[in-house]
């Protein structure tokens, strides 16, 4: 049966990356179906779940991977980096080591996913401030050194979490829209941005149209009598 879920104008594919424990299935479940599992067992492979929300005026179907975290599961979850257009880099703020190792994920992340991926650093497990070993000022510093946005999150008690994924798929929609933009300007360039200029090459016979888009780019025609008959970019 068809419903509201099945009807979306963008669909987002987001995955949670970081070390084995952090909480990424619990965010998970916590964002798609607002429940928390004290005795969650650690991811075998890849799991994904759905939700569908209201960004800016859009309704947005968000696809959220939960990858393993162990080494030996490496290879495998690499194969589901492609095609991602956001990722929540995860860590615990209650142990360091799984902070540390944020910027070997991030590596791994850069090497395997689309270069335009937009990355949030996020420390979990926010509730354990009285066992904290990773400062926010260094976490936040961490992120503004790779161009990520930062958020401390508790999957137990749902703090930031809601906040978190709509920052990410806010990003994505964004992002969306100034590709259709731009596109859109290579298309349906108004007729006013086309220029005629006479320009002499080197034996002072050929002529060429120019056109000028807004976007910087300028391409050459080749004219033949009054038209262009082709061109090249």
């Amino acid at each position: 049966m068809t419903g509201r879920e099945d009807e979306y104008d963008y669909l987002f594919k987001v995955v949670l990356i970081g070390d084995s424990g952090v909480g990424k299935s619990n965010l998970l479940s916590r964002f798609t179906r607002n429940e928390f599992n004290l005795e969650s067992k650690s991811t075998i492979g890849v799991e994904f779940a759905t939700r569908s929300i209201h960004v800016e005026g859009k309704n947005v179907k968000a696809q959220i991977w939960d990858t393993a975290g162990q080494e030996r599961y490496r290879a495998i979850t690499s194969a589901y980096y492609r095609g991602a257009v956001g990722a929540l880099l995860v860590y615990d703020i209650a142990k360091h080591l799984t902070y540390e190792n944020a910027e070997r994920w991030l590596t791994e992340l850069q090497d395997h996913a689309d270069s335009n991926i937009v990355i949030m650093l996020v420390g979990n497990k926010s509730d354990l401030r009285h066992l904290r070993a990773v400062p926010m000022d260094e976490a936040k510093a961490f992120a503004e050194k790779h161009g990520l946005s930062f958020l401390e999150t508790s999957a137990l008690d749902s703090s930031n979490v809601e906040l978190a994924f709509q920052t990410i798929l806010t990003a994505c929609t964004t992002k969306k829209k100034q590709e259709k933009l731009l596109n859109c300007n290579y298309l349906t360039t108004p007729h006013n941005y086309w220029k005629r200029r006479r320009r002499r090459s080197r034996n002072d016979s050929q002529w060429f149209l120019i056109l000028s888009f807004t976007l910087d780019s300028t391409f050459l025609f080749n004219l033949s009598d009054s038209k262009p008959d082709h061109f090249s970019l």
